[in-house]
């Protein structure tokens, strides 16, 4: 009878948040365990270990033989290389069931020297390159397992890991390889999980054996023996390693931290005496071809004044060539502007975030990692000699089997072939048993020979030799530690500093941070004379030129100057309107002299409303006195003052019907302030009364009821107050005796000493 049950019915109630939950907790153990975590045992993430297990099945090893052949006998390399794409569908076939890209991706980055300090798969055709091109796709790449591959999976037909079945249960993978090759430190691995990442830098080989043998020697060795051993990060690409050893050994201890590298470069002369800086490493993980634009546009921002051009020079090897402005540029201080400025300098982190043998992940420092990666060596040792164990007992077993036949020949020949059931008469005649029997009647009729009875016993006596001595090594841990040490020491040789792959590429340099250098210290100092005219073209003559013939030098009709000082081309110059704002020049970016000059207003983004009331160079250190025209001002530092943008800074709210009509130098020695209006009415008050601002409308200096500000200026009280007397003469009155006019600020003033200009400018 059919069941008609409304599925509804087994709907069951549960809160959201509770269910939400469990199924989030399920999908992030997933990513951390199975997908982004490396296995601190052979440094291994899922994806990549069943690539070269695949890899491993279509026997595509550098010697076309078995891992443990390989090692017995690496100078055997006759396998082909096969297609990636067949890789590829073996293992998202039979072991990952992911995207084909995201698997081929993997197997790349295994092949790619400038990623992998020992690259574990060797690859032929295009696999991309350091300038972040992609690899051609994989039905054109071909590939096969590298040396450290084959050392990674030795071991593996010999009892040394579990299998476990795959996703659909049709084949085994092990869950871990057993190699000695220290993977997880010799190449690093990235990985960001849920609620977890990881980040570990490539290490070279020797380091890591030798400090593995100091913790074998002696399991109690401290991190700073380790130190001493392990200089640092080894990346493919090279570098210098400019952090101090403290920083370092700090990051190594507690498993968290970053290392500061720079690019290698050096300096080649040219002929009178210019040079070129010339980078032949650069940092890991940097694409080259994103570097140079990088410094292009530098180049192009005008952010380096001392920086000409760069040009990319690089073949097989890297040369990024840097060409100064001039050939006095300091080399070290280009290169350090550089540093600070692009990726020549970068910071690579360190999160040693691993799975342990439990695949519980754990934040672990070099020492306590490396102590767990030889218990894993110990116990792959100690299993491999348990797997030999029973492989040479079921041998023995067999040759005492043969052994009895030989001694008993004719009679077991005349058993066979009188008996009808030759196999009970022998088990019972021999005291044999079934699998000794089966294999004596296995026998070919050529093995009868003399020869192979000497054959056989010399086998049994060195398997049974063999046997005590692996009894020993699983009885004794001094014993394992020994072969353990000796193992790494054959590893060594093929991985050792003289070889072209051991050799230890990155360099280790403690070099202070890149200095951040001012733009001054970038552009050559010079002597200019700056012109602004009329009505707002602006000119640099070089030199300091004479400021009472600026009339002399040729303007447009109707023009003539306006302003005329002397600077230096680095100096900033201020430019003020009567709106308030203040725009910044560079001195160094002025028009030349030939000719009218520029506008000043294609130089800044200045509104077309304000005049120009001020301008000056910025001399650091100094103060301005601002005023506006209804008597309001304040003190304001010049540093604070310079715009890094063309729009400039509003400095001065001037109110409505105001404007901004004072910006003058306060002197260092001055101590106060002379005031005096339109309506002709002096007065004078102490600097202290000014505030100290960066923008504002300021306080009222004087109080008017008629009119406004005329002029203002700062001076020392003692020296009395200066003015420029009319006419030709050019002669300088003093009046010593401000006392009269002294008041506090906000005053209305009275009249000025006899004498002074009419114009009521000081």
């Amino acid at each position: 009878m059919t069941d008609f049950r409304d599925p509804f019915d087994a709907i069951k109630d549960h809160p959201f948040d509770d269910a939400l939950s469990q199924r989030y907790l399920v999908y992030a153990l997933s990513t951390i365990t199975a997908r982004s975590l490396p296995d601190l045992r052979d440094g291994l993430k899922p994806v990549h270990r069943r690539l070269l297990w695949a890899m491993r099945l279509l026997k595509m090893e550098p010697g076309g033989a078995s891992p443990d052949v390989l090692v017995a006998n690496p100078a055997r390399n006759t396998t082909s290389y096969k297609k990636c794409a067949r890789v590829v569908g073996d293992v998202i076939g039979k072991y990952h069931p992911h995207g084909d890209q995201s698997v081929y991706d993997a197997m790349v980055r295994l092949a790619q020297e400038f990623s992998l300090r020992t690259p574990l798969v060797d690859g032929q055709g295009n696999f991309g390159n350091i300038d972040g091109d992609n690899a051609a796709a994989m039905r054109y790449t071909e590939a096969r397992l590298t040396q450290a591959a084959a050392d990674l999976m030795a071991g593996l037909d010999e009892g040394t890991v579990d299998y476990r079945p795959t996703y659909n249960g049709e084949d085994e993978e092990p869950e871990v390889f057993p190699g000695l090759f220290p993977n997880l430190l010799a190449n690093g691995a990235t990985g960001i999980a849920v609620g977890m990442a990881t980040s570990i830098p490539p290490h070279n080989v020797t380091e890591l054996i030798d400090a593995a043998g100091l913790l074998i020697d002696d399991p109690d060795t401290d991190h700073a023996a380790l130190m001493a051993v392990v200089k640092g990060p080894d990346f493919p690409t090279g570098g210098v390693l400019v952090d101090s050893p403290s920083i370092i050994s700090e990051a190594y201890v507690t498993g968290r931290g970053a290392f500061r590298t720079r690019a290698r470069w050096h300096k080649e002369e040219g002929g009178r005496g210019t040079w070129i800086a010339v980078v032949t490493e650069i940092p890991y993980q940097v694409q080259k071809s994103k570097l140079i634009e990088q410094i292009a546009g530098i180049i192009n921002d005008r952010k380096l004044p001392i920086l000409a051009d760069v040009r990319d020079e690089s073949d097989a090897e890297i040369r990024i060539v840097i060409e100064p402005r001039a050939r006095t540029v300091d080399p070290q201080m280009l290169m350090d502007s550089l540093f600070r400025l692009t990726d020549l300098e970068n910071r690579f982190p360190l999160n040693l975030n691993v799975l342990d043998a439990t695949r519980t992940p754990r934040v672990l420092g070099l020492r306590p990692l490396l102590i767990e990666w030889l218990k894993h060596q110990i116990d792959v040792l100690v299993r491999r000699a348990r797997h030999r164990l029973e492989k040479i007992a079921g041998r023995l077993e067999l040759l005492d089997g043969y052994i009895i036949a030989y001694l008993n020949l004719d009679r077991v020949i005349e058993i066979i072939r009188t008996e009808d059931e030759p196999k009970a008469v022998m088990m019972d005649e021999f005291a044999l048993n079934d699998r000794q029997v089966e294999a004596i009647l296995n026998m070919r009729l050529r093995s009868l020979r003399k020869l192979e009875e000497m054959e056989l016993r010399r086998e049994h006596a060195e398997l049974v030799k063999e046997k005590e001595e692996l009894e020993k090594l699983v009885e004794s841990p001094a014993r394992q530690r020994t072969r353990l040490k000796r193992d790494l020491a054959a590893l060594r040789k093929r991985y050792g500093p003289e070889t072209d792959l051991g050799r230890r590429r990155t360099l280790v340099e403690e070099a202070a941070p890149a200095r951040e250098i001012p733009l001054e210290a970038m552009i050559e100092k010079e002597p200019i004379t700056v012109i602004l005219s009329e009505r707002g073209w602006i000119r640099a003559m070089s030199g300091h030129r004479d400021l009472a013939a600026a009339d002399t030098l040729k303007f447009k009709e109707g023009d003539g100057p306006q302003y005329a000082f002397h600077a230096y081309t680095t100096d900033k110059l201020l430019l003020a309107t009567s709106t308030g704002r203040i725009y910044t020049l560079a001195s160094d970016k002025l028009p030349g002299g030939r000719g009218f000059g520029d506008p000043v207003r294609s130089l800044v983004d200045m509104d077309n409303e304000g005049a120009i009331v001020a301008f000056m160079p910025a001399r650091a250190g100094t103060d301005l006195l601002m005023a506006s025209s209804d008597g309001r001002g304040f003190v304001a530092a010049t540093a604070e003052l310079v715009a890094e943008t063309r729009k400039g800074k509003q400095v001065v709210n001037v109110r409505a019907g105001a404007k901004l009509s004072i910006i003058r130098p306060i002197p260092a020695e001055a101590d106060s302030v002379a005031v005096i209006g339109e309506n002709r009415k002096l007065l004078v008050f102490a600097l202290s009364e000014m505030p100290k601002m960066t923008r504002g409308q300021g306080v009222q200096m004087q109080r008017y009821r008629d009119g406004g500000l005329s002029d203002a200026s700062a001076f020392r009280l003692s020296d009395g107050l200066s003015w420029t007397m009319g006419g030709e003469s050019g002669r300088t009155r003093t009046e010593s005796d401000m006392m009269p006019w002294k008041v506090a600020r906000g005053a209305a003033g009275r009249m000025p000493p006899t004498g002074f200009p009419r114009d009521n400018r000081f």
